[in-house]
């Protein structure tokens, strides 16, 4: 995000209407263009499926959930969230 200077890209007549509901602070103006999920430009939401498929792929390997919790840093409740593919509202996924 960068910031820009409202006299160098709107017209003056803009600048005062806004001015009446903000004046002197900063302004965020969100992007017109279609919001996408969470994770899907960052590649997060891909780094914590793969690392979730790695959880069960162990957990099925017979390894044990708090092994598993210490190993990955997460607790023992999310770690049985993980491998019974529960999502974060709780709802079940298929494995």
């Amino acid at each position: 995000m960068s910031y820009k200077n409202a006299k160098d890209v709107l017209p003056d007549e803009l600048i005062r209407e806004i001015q009446k509901y903000i004046d002197g602070d900063l302004l965020y103006i969100p992007t017109k263009s279609v919001k996408t999920e969470w994770g899907i430009r960052s590649g997060a939401r891909q780094k914590y499926a793969e690392r979730n498929h790695e959880i069960r792929e162990r957990y099925k390997e017979s390894a044990s959930i708090e092994e598993l919790a210490r190993l990955y840093f997460l607790s023992t409740d999310s770690i049985r969230k993980i491998v019974c593919g529960l999502s974060s509202e709780g709802t079940r996924r298929a494995l």
